[in-house]
């Protein structure tokens, strides 16, 4: 049997399935997979990222990561993957003139449906929010995984995994954070909508690479 997070991209892409609705939103494209329940710490230093880090922070609103698709974190606005999660700052400081350290929440995703640039080259994206997964226990042939975040929550006090909880969906983002993961292979977990289904994906991956 092939890998399972071998899967091709566009097949799992498949099972995408956004609201309608639309909303403008602020882009901060990462080489990393941001999850909805995530933490995110970064240090903000181009002038760009300040301003929107402020406006967030006046305004009480999120900022959206995506996973760079093409391009850098610094320079030219990156081209981003299409599936994101909001972003909302849970604290900040200046670490010095022109330098903010940031640590951000994830929340919900969004679809990006397309994009401009502010003169200041902060990419906005016009995005559409997915709905979340409904919530369903860990079922019994992956109650493995609780037990592996548990014993990862008491041996790394600074894990983030401060209390478990049994939700399938929760349960495999926080997995698919803390596995050791290509890129896309985290942005395909992000994508998909099935919870049960992300957490047998990732548990074969444990098995194969025994780490469960």
């Amino acid at each position: 049997m092939s890998n399972p997070l071998s899967v091709p991209l566009t097949r799992l892409r498949g099972l995408i399935t956004p609201q309608t609705l639309g909303h403008e939103l602020a882009l901060f494209p990462l080489n990393t997979v941001l999850f909805p329940g995530g933490r995110l710490r970064l240090k903000v230093f181009e002038a760009r990222y300040l301003d929107m880090a402020a406006n967030c922070l006046r305004e009480s609103r999120p900022f959206g990561v995506c996973l760079i698709k093409q391009g850098g974190e610094v320079g030219p606005a990156a081209l981003p993957e299409t599936v994101g999660s909001h972003a909302r700052i849970v604290s900040a400081d200046m670490d010095g003139p022109g330098l903010m350290r940031v640590e951000a929440r994830g929340e919900g995703r969004f679809v990006v449906e397309n994009t401009r640039l502010e003169a200041n080259q902060l990419l906005i994206g016009q995005v559409r929010d997915k709905d979340d997964e409904a919530r369903m226990p860990v079922p019994a042939h992956c109650r493995g995984a609780l037990t592996f975040l548990s014993t990862l929550a008491a041996r790394v006090p600074d894990s983030g995994l401060d209390e478990i909880q049994e939700d399938a969906t929760w349960v495999g983002f926080r997995l698919a954070e803390v596995l050791p993961l290509k890129a896309s292979a985290r942005q395909a977990m992000l994508e998909m909508n099935d919870g049960v289904k992300r957490l047998e994906i990732l548990l074969e991956f444990m098995r194969r690479n025994e780490l469960a």
